[in-house]
């Protein structure tokens, strides 16, 4: 089988020590794969099978054996994606626990080339290896010295703007000096180009900007000029990317395999594309991050699936090699590179292509298609007009207006004086939000005046050119999740979910119930329609989704995405419609499978499944687990069973949330807010009647006691202890559940939830979710395993000398 081993070098003295060893798969074994060629997982159970290492033949060239040592003629650079910033009060520093949530992996030519393509995969804001952050001298260093997420960019401005030697960096920061003067070779290279305009640059500049990795983009900021001159002077020069093979022996041998990355560091072309080996471009996800993660993958691998059994060619771009969409047998040929316009227009161009498909990649190709399309690049599916008519808050309110869909008030503003006057107008607490964004980056509720401008100062470039749009949150309302499938504007298939949470707390770290089944049939229906309604306005051919609040009277449309969701997979698995399938059947414009008569008895279905998120706060020290509209969550976990008490028991234990059992004590700080007071009061009186012990503060064992919840135990606050300190002292073991329901971001109620974390206390923020665990622990605690009344539980140790015993446990 497979090992890793992780070892630590003395670049000094060349000594060196084993740090640890694992014998198993580890996470570098895909990126060692996707870097090499060679396939690890797969020749390691091949070995696990009693196959021969030289009988395994190698997968890449067809005619070698596996037995051999990978030889490669190109350098790969993988760079994390982190993504600290969606946290609050989360400490940023990098140390040995790992906290990034994705990765990128670029191949190229040259190091320079590698880590710039690196840096723009892993954000499309990131031009390349130059300044992006503003530093004085000591910020400067202590950035060098500490390591960030954003050290990068420290190391830019040593180079690019305070004159540091490759020497004096390294003192600094003890990064090897031929990194360090790769790094200073590319300050100096940008500095010598932004002497010129574009007809003055040489041809010669030029092409050693590109063979360092600058893209069109970053040398138009540097000659004044725009991208697509500088593209237009570039290929009339004749400096054009060359496409190379990855073939595991250093083209020692001829490669079977069309695994492919562009370079200006090579002199010809690998391969060249028949007339009939032309084919359709997938975009894919780009690297996992909070918001975007293997969801869209598996829409892009069933998207070239799909293709292919057609019988048509796919073309993948995709960088990120943890995915499936990037093993190479998965498309005709695959291309490790950027989602920028300037490498997929390269790519189009060099294939001859016969479209594009960007529905299922997530936002990044969302926001490619409109400047593709400018471009040449024909977009299958939906056409990015009408993307933009969802994208753009403006125009997707002024078409709920248009079809009389009710929408919360709203407004786009550009200045700050107009944005107060609205809010005062609609009254606070308001939704502010950007136009393109995914994971609701940038969008905050606000709800006070100076709230609305320590937010607009701190988060949003609000100009004419970047209107910021606002609009009145409604609290108290149900959430509802709809994915679609349309052609040509009619659906196709539909998924009606509904949100355990209130509005308020992002989709993707909501638990979603589906099929609906608490809902009213009128309501559903409502939904149905205005999905259709909205389908058939925008023409959509291919994946929509949407969210809207119900507030008890009316359905208010709050976003509408017409690419595929994160939920899009859950619903296919959940109503067993093959959405994805269907949807490229139609951007093909090929026959397409009808199931809306089966989406509609989604209601009927014999079970219920519930998805809820994973977080992983416990990585990310001092992080406010405190739930909002920016998503936080890094996976999911979805389970089915015939109710939806029983669904999200197994689902939240599948998170390793660990249940407490009958007789342990849970304790609650309730909200202020006199409803979620009332729900808060609700389900400490189905805890007490399920067995379960109660402890709170003076206050909320008063309102407690007064409600008519008996026997809570009051935690006093002790003089200079705060509530870290307090959950801390439970650690002893004696608190088994945290409800820190308050929703308020006050030092005591922060230190409540961190202590949580901190001492690993099974925490809930929030009041929905608190009242349905309540529920469903009182329904189903005995049947799911989670209420002993029993010998055993989830860590004890036990001998089984028979099958009948294991069964006996499985039902403990």
């Amino acid at each position: 089988g497979e090992c890793n081993i992780q070892y630590a070098l003395d670049k000094d003295s060349q000594d060196y020590c084993i740090i640890e060893v694992n014998p198993r798969l580890s996470r570098s074994s895909a990126l060692a794969s996707k870097a090499t060629g060679y396939p690890l997982a797969a020749v390691a159970a091949k070995l696990a099978l009693g196959i021969e290492l030289e009988k395994i033949p190698n997968a890449v060239t067809k005619v070698t054996s596996a037995a051999f040592e990978p030889s490669l003629d190109y350098i790969v650079v993988k760079y994390p994606r982190w993504d600290l910033s969606k946290f609050d009060r989360v400490v940023p520093q990098l140390g040995p626990q790992m906290r990034s949530v994705g990765e990128v992996m670029s191949i190229a030519r040259d190091f320079t080339e590698g880590l710039q393509k690196a840096m723009r995969m892993v954000d499309g804001s990131y031009r390349g290896f130059e300044p992006h952050l503003e530093y004085t001298d000591e910020t400067r260093d202590y950035e060098l010295m500490n390591p960030t997420p954003k050290r990068i960019f420290a190391l830019a401005d040593a180079f690019y703007n305070a004159g540091y030697s490759v020497d004096h960096v390294h003192e600094i920061t003890k990064i090897d000096k031929w990194f360090l003067s790769k790094l200073e070779y590319m300050a100096v290279l940008s500095n010598d180009m932004s002497q010129h305009t574009l007809d003055s640059l040489p041809k010669s500049m030029l092409t050693l900007a590109k063979k360092a990795g600058f893209s069109d983009k970053q040398v138009a900021a540097r000659v004044n000029a725009s991208e697509l001159e500088v593209r237009r002077s570039r290929k009339e020069a004749g400096i054009v990317p060359t496409i190379k093979q990855i073939d595991t022996l250093a083209a020692e041998f001829p490669a079977q395999t069309n695994y492919l990355y562009c370079t200006y560091n090579g002199k010809e072309h690998d391969i060249e594309v028949l007339e009939s080996e032309r084919g359709t471009v997938v975009l894919g996800c780009g690297t996992y991050r909070i918001g975007s993660s293997v969801e869209f993958d598996h829409g892009s691998v069933l998207c070239m699936r799909t293709i292919r059994e057609a019988g048509g060619n796919c073309v993948m771009i995709n960088c990120n090699p943890e995915t499936v969409s990037t093993d190479y047998d998965e498309s005709d040929r695959l291309y490790f590179e950027e989602l920028s316009m300037e490498r997929v227009l390269d790519i189009y161009e060099f294939e001859n292509a016969t479209g594009c498909i960007v529905s299922f990649g997530g936002q990044i190709p969302n926001n490619l298609c409109m400047p593709l399309e400018q471009n040449g690049v024909k977009i299958l599916g939906t056409t990015p007009a009408m993307i933009d008519g969802a994208e753009d808050r403006n125009k997707h309110s002024a078409m709920l207006d248009d079809l009389g869909i009710d929408q919360p008030e709203w407004s786009a503003l550009t200045n700050l004086d107009a944005a107060t006057a609205f809010c005062a107008k609609v009254g606070y607490p308001v939704l502010v939000r950007p136009s393109y964004v995914l994971s609701g980056a940038a969008m905050n509720i606000v709800r006070s005046e100076a709230e609305l401008k320590g937010f607009l100062d701190l988060a949003v470039d609000v100009s004419e050119d970047q209107p910021v749009v606002i609009s009145k949150f409604i609290e108290g309302s149900e959430e509802i999740d709809i994915d679609a499938i349309a052609n040509k504007g009619e659906i196709l298939a539909f998924a009606v979910a509904e949100h355990v949470e209130q509005g308020g707390v992002h989709s993707g770290d909501a638990s979603l119930v589906l099929p609906a089944r608490d809902m009213k049939t009128e309501v559903f229906e409502a939904c149905k329609d205005i999905v259709t309604k909205i389908a058939k306005r925008l023409e959509v051919t291919g994946p929509l989704n949407m969210q809207i609040l119900y507030d008890g009277k009316t359905l208010k449309v709050i976003e509408t995405n017409v690419r595929a969701s994160r939920s899009l997979p859950f619903s296919s698995k959940v109503l067993d419609v093959e959405m994805t399938k269907i949807a490229t059947h139609a951007i093909l414009g090929m026959p397409a499978e009808n199931a809306v008569a089966r989406c509609d008895k989604q209601r009927e279905l014999p079970y219920v499944c519930v998805k809820v998120p994973q977080f992983s706060f416990k990585r990310l020290p001092g992080a406010d687990p405190a739930l909002g509209v920016e998503m936080s969550s890094t996976g999911e976990v979805a389970c089915f069973h015939q109710d939806k008490h029983g669904a999200y028991l197994r689902a939240l234990q599948s998170t390793l949330f660990v249940m407490p059992r009958v007789g342990e004590t849970l304790w609650v700080h309730m909200s202020k807010a006199a409803d979620k007071r009332d729900k808060a009061i609700s389900a400490v009186k189905i805890f007490q009647r399920a067995g379960y012990l109660v402890a709170a503060d003076e206050g909320d064992a008063k309102d407690l006691h007064d409600a008519g919840c008996d026997k809570v135990t009051v935690v006093a606050h002790k003089e200079g202890k705060n509530a870290s300190d307090m959950v801390k002292e439970c650690g002893d073991g004696s608190i088994k559940l945290v409800l820190e329901l308050s929703d308020s971001l006050s030092e005591y109620n922060y230190g409540m939830r961190r202590g949580a974390i901190d001492m690993a206390v099974p925490l809930v923020t929030n009041t929905e979710q608190a009242l349905l665990l309540a529920e469903a622990l009182e329904k189903h605690g005995q049947t799911e395993g989670v209420v002993p009344g029993g010998k055993f539980r989830e860590g004890d140790v036990a001998e089984v000398e028979s099958y009948e015993e294991v069964m006996e446990l499985k039902d403990c």
